[in-house]
């Protein structure tokens, strides 16, 4: 696995020349947390789509 260095290099340079500091973050943001999910999910930290389902219904109360 690359090291943190070589992921945000990655994704430096991967964005266009005119990226504001704002984009740039949120894209080095999205990337930690498609890390972190993939983590817990390797790791079986999941819930299965009825119990979101469940979940949501109970915001609507």
């Amino acid at each position: 696995m690359p090291s943190a260095k070589e992921q945000i290099a990655k994704i430096l340079q991967d964005q266009p020349d005119e990226s504001s500091y704002d984009e740039i973050q949120r894209e080095l943001a999205f990337a930690r947390m498609v890390e972190r999910g993939l983590a817990d999910s390797d790791a079986g930290r999941t819930i299965s789509h009825e119990e979101v389902g469940r979940r949501i219904k109970t915001w609507q109360k």
